[in-house]
């Protein structure tokens, strides 16, 4: 892989900082991602969080579904030249959709517990279950509000979903569900670009454990991870991504 063996030279050599963005999942925002801006990660690469419409910036005036925010990030990784890109749960198939753009430069996507299977969706794909924003709204943060109670990930995660445009929150669920159902959101993944998937077994559902054991795509295990691993596993997560691109084209596990 070309891409692995260039971005293995400019980080052994010390050179300039590939620009990685950074793409919170669903209903969160860039602020997930705050403790990795304190890892060796951050030496090495230019981290750039970005707010998407709707979770942490404005939302957009029409309906939100992937493809639109596919647009929002392929512009960013435009403006920032950047190649690279982790992506957190939904956003992962953001990210694939936005890697397919033609002049988009982004060739690397490191899927943080990316969506890969229909069943991955155990949060966005409840949208589709409700009316309207405001009915999944509620019923989310109810939902939220009961697993925070052992669970302070889960507070923090509840507290920013409160904050997030209800519009915005709704039909970005319905269309990932939409989308899970009618396609393999792995197999989008593993065709957009070079793919480092991020993950801890016990968050995972069966279907996508499966999905795993029989592709070959590169990943590597975050051992007692939440969900949120940039968020109580910041240097774990750090030290994952550097281990893999060091590696240059080898797999991890």
């Amino acid at each position: 892989m070309r891409n692995a063996e260039n971005r293995t030279r400019v980080l052994s050599s010390g050179a300039h900082r590939p620009t990685m963005l950074m793409v919170a999942g669903f209903g969160d925002d860039a602020s997930m991602f705050a403790p990795v801006l304190n890892t060796e990660l951050a030496e090495k690469f230019h981290l750039l969080p970005l707010n998407l419409p709707g979770f942490g910036a404005p939302p957009l005036p029409a309906p939100t579904t992937l493809e639109q925010l596919a647009d929002v990030v392929a512009n960013a990784a435009r403006e920032y030249d950047a190649e690279l890109i982790m992506a957190h749960s939904v956003a992962s198939i953001t990210a694939s959709l936005a890697a397919r753009r033609n002049d988009c430069p982004i060739r690397t996507i490191v899927s943080l517990e990316g969506n890969i299977t229909a069943e991955d969706a155990y949060f966005s794909g409840a949208a589709a279950d409700y009316d309207g924003p405001e009915a999944f709204r509620v019923a989310f943060l109810a939902r939220l509000d009961v697993m925070a109670v052992k669970s302070p990930i889960i507070r923090r995660y509840r507290n920013v979903v409160s904050h997030a445009d209800p519009r915005t929150l709704w039909e970005l669920g319905c269309d990932a569900r939409a989308f899970s159902n009618s396609k393999r959101p792995g197999e989008v993944l593993r065709a957009a670009a070079e793919v480092l998937y991020l993950y801890n077994p016990d968050n995972c559902p069966q279907e996508t454990l499966d999905w795993l054991s029989h592709n070959p795509i590169r990943r590597a295990v975050l051992t007692n991870a939440s969900h949120w691993a940039s968020v109580d596993q910041p240097h774990l997560l750090s030290d994952r991504i550097l281990a893999a691109f060091l590696a240059g084209g080898s797999r991890s596990e």
